[in-house]
């Protein structure tokens, strides 16, 4: 992992760029002081499927139903 300077990282963009899109990661720093990493970017090219919290997640009967007062007026917005 290598560590550059804003200056640096502002005039060799693209060039650290080629570079993380190799593999590599970059750290830029300023004043000495780490500041960002650049690394490199996977988009997800896969379809999204639903169903993966299927039977994770219980949703009480009553959930629907109107808060009670001193919760909805905790939520309300002053006039």
């Amino acid at each position: 992992m290598d560590t550059v300077n804003t200056h640096e990282a502002k005039t060799h963009l693209s060039q650290l760029l080629e570079r993380v899109a190799n593999g590599e990661e970059i750290i830029i720093a300023k004043a000495g002081k780490p500041v960002a990493r650049l690394t490199g970017f996977c988009a997800e090219d896969r379809d999204r499927t639903g169903g993966h919290w299927k039977g994770l997640v219980r949703i009480g009967d009553d959930f629907d139903e109107p808060l009670p007062d001193e919760i909805s007026k905790a939520f309300a917005t002053p006039e």
